[in-house]
C-alpha cells in the first residue's frame, strides 16, 4: 500500500519517514546551495540547511501480506512537479502541517482534493502550545470527515498513530463505496 506524505517546506516529512520506517529510509536530502537564493525562502525555517529534491522512501510491514510504502514528497515549490508522479497508485496521503505556517498547507490540500485522494491532516507539534485542533480545522477549512490529529514527527509511536488513523479512514471510505 502506497502512502504519500506531503506538506510545506521544513514541516517534518523527511523526519516522519525516518522515524517510522523499519528500514533505513532512502533520502534525497541535499544541502541547499546559493543556487536556491531568490527561489526558496528558508527564512521561516531557521537552521534548515538541507532540502528534499526528489522524495524520501520508507517501509513498514503490517503483516505477511500487507506492507506500507511511504513516500515523503519534497516541500519546496520548485519540486512540486514530482507530486503528481508520487500520487499515482497511492491509496491516500498524510498532510503534515506546522501551526506556525498553516498557509503552507493550502497547496497540499488543494492538490489532494484535485486528485480526489483521501487524506488525513497531522499537526506536527514542534513545541508546546499552538492553536487547538479545532482552530486548525477552521483555519484550513477542513470538512468534518477529514481526520485531524496531533503528532510529533520525531517520535515513532506518534507517526504510527498518524498512519493508523489514515488506514482506518481509508477503510471507512472503502467500506462505504459500493462495489
Amino acid at each position: 500500500m502506497k502512502i504519500v506524505i506531503v506538506g510545506g517546506f521544513g514541516v517534518g516529512k523527511t523526519t516522519m519517514v525516518g522515524a517510522v520506517s523499519e528500514i533505513r529510509p532512502l533520502s534525497t536530502e541535499e544541502v541547499m546551495t546559493e543556487a536556491s537564493v531568490g527561489i526558496d525562502d528558508p527564512s521561516r525555517v531557521r537552521d534548515k540547511t538541507t532540502t528534499t529534491v526528489a522524495f524520501d522512501f520508507g517501509r513498514i510491514t503490517v503483516s505477511d501480506s500487507s506492507v506500507l510504502y511511504l513516500f515523503g514528497a519534497p516541500g519546496q515549490e520548485r519540486f512540486w512537479f514530482v507530486w503528481d508522479q508520487l500520487f499515482a497508485g497511492s491509496l491516500g496521503a498524510v498532510v503534515l502541517v506546522d501551526t506556525r505556517r498553516l498557509e503552507d498547507s493550502f497547496y497540499s490540500i488543494d492538490r489532494l482534493e484535485h486528485h480526489n485522494m483521501p487524506f488525513v491532516v497531522a499537526v506536527n507539534r514542534f513545541s508546546e502550545g499552538g492553536p487547538s485542533l479545532d482552530a486548525v480545522r477552521t483555519a484550513l477549512d477542513l470538512s468534518p470527515g477529514i481526520p485531524l490529529v496531533d503528532c510529533d514527527a520525531r517520535e515513532r509511536q506518534s507517526c504510527k498513530h498518524v498512519l493508523i488513523t489514515l488506514v482506518e479512514h481509508l477503510t471507512r471510505l472503502y467500506e462505504r463505496t459500493p462495489v
